[in-house]
């Protein structure tokens, strides 16, 4: 949930006529702090706050909020529809409605429940560690992995000087520093290997080239979106072969966590299970198996009576 700072609020605060009327000099005091009404339903600049993608709230906060208030504004008019024609009375409705309330309410004491153990729940470098050494001979590579570098720069120059001062022997990273964009993430990226599919993945020029080019070679000079480009491959390793650990620890340790809070989550329902049983509160009835006798019992009758003598 985006929690909202005074800077944010008071931003608002100043956006609030634009968003409710356009060119109008000045909001109405039943009006304040309110973005839209749809009949009864109003939508508050809080409430907008809380609910429109955070990540459109970081890039523009007035076109975040204006969206919302469009979607919510189409959104409270089907609804209001619905409940005019009486749609939440149908049957079939209705139970789709209880089964979604079930499941986010199981969904909710997950949760929960994960959340009071968050600690817990933790995978440590040694676990890692040790699932990489049990299952080492089964996590065999699906594709090349290769390990480069990348430089991006903004004039021809500066690309040509780079590519000049590697093959002179110029250390890496101050060739990253001084000459490439993000020249520090140029260096971490650099540091690791990429499935081929994976790598330079949004630029196939260079992902063409990257597939090309042999141990050491440095590619040749590319424009592309603006910017020149130029990589070096360091390293390869062959499809079949089998990853470092610290290729894989991240997803390890994400693998293991997923199953650590799925037999947590199993080991407190059966404990939910065991508590329910043990204070009478679970009972089962035989109307299912006098259901299925009576359903292929044969009842009798006189041709069958007939058949028997």
């Amino acid at each position: 949930m985006l929690k909202v700072t005074n800077n944010y609020v008071f931003l608002l605060t100043i956006l609030i006529p634009v968003l409710l009327a356009g060119c109008q000099q000045r909001v109405q005091t039943s009006n304040e702090g309110q973005l839209a009404r749809v009949g009864n339903t109003v939508l508050t600049i809080d409430e907008a706050a809380e609910r429109a993608p955070e990540f459109l709230l970081k890039e523009d906060s007035l076109s975040a909020l204006q969206r919302y208030r469009e979607d919510w504004i189409r959104r409270q008019v089907i609804l209001q529809e619905a409940q005019r024609l009486g749609v939440n009375e149908n049957r079939e409705i209705r139970n789709r409605l209880e089964r979604l309330r079930e499941e986010v309410l199981v969904q909710g004491l997950k949760d929960y429940v994960m959340a009071e153990h968050e600690q817990d729940l933790e995978i440590t470098d040694e676990e890692a560690r040790n699932y990489y050494q049990q299952y080492k001979d089964q996590l065999v590579l699906d594709e090349r992995y290769v390990r480069f570098r990348h430089v991006v720069t903004n004039t021809h120059q500066d690309a040509q000087s780079a590519k000049d001062d590697l093959m002179r022997g110029i250390e890496w990273p101050e060739v990253a520093r001084t000459y490439s964009k993000n020249g520090e993430a140029r260096i971490q990226e650099s540091e690791k290997f990429w499935p081929i599919s994976m790598a330079l993945a949004d630029n196939t020029v260079m992902n063409t080239l990257l597939q090309r080019i042999g141990i050491t070679e440095i590619s040749p000079i590319r424009r592309v979106n603006g910017d020149y480009h130029f990589i070096q491959l360091m390293e390869t390793r062959p499809a079949g072969g089998h990853p470092d650990l610290d290729w894989l620890m991240d997803q390890i340790k994400e693998w293991l966590r997923i199953e650590k809070r799925r037999r947590h989550f199993n080991s407190y329902v059966k404990n939910l299970y065991l508590n329910a049983q043990s204070n009478n509160e679970i009972e089962r009835y035989n109307v299912l198996e006098s259901n299925i006798n009576a359903e292929t019992t044969e009842p009798d009758t006189l041709l069958s009576s007939e058949s028997n003598e």
